[in-house]
């Protein structure tokens, strides 16, 4: 009989077979699972509309980064324009 793997293995096997780079096959032989039992896994999560897929957990943690990355560099410009300012002023 087969091996009963937890939710959350299963759901890291889907979440490296679709967002790493590396085959199906590739995948399933790291985590040690037949690959039809991969593919099987792959068809149920995205089958599932209730669960948010692992591209749409890429696209907000993409979209938090820009966010941050923008203010970031707002911060920097004022630091940089403080700088010049200060350093232009004679004591």
């Amino acid at each position: 009989m087969g091996t009963k793997h937890t939710v959350e293995f299963r759901q890291e096997a889907v979440r490296v077979a679709l967002t790493s780079g590396l085959t199906r096959k590739q995948v399933a032989a790291d985590f040690g699972i037949g690959f039809s039992t991969l593919s099987k896994w792959i068809q149920q999560e995205r089958k599932d509309p209730e669960k948010p897929s692992a591209q749409s957990d890429l696209e907000r943690e993409i979209s938090e980064l820009r966010k941050e990355n923008r203010l970031l560099r707002e911060e920097r410009d004022v630091l940089k324009n403080a700088t010049i300012f200060f350093a232009g002023q004679k004591p």
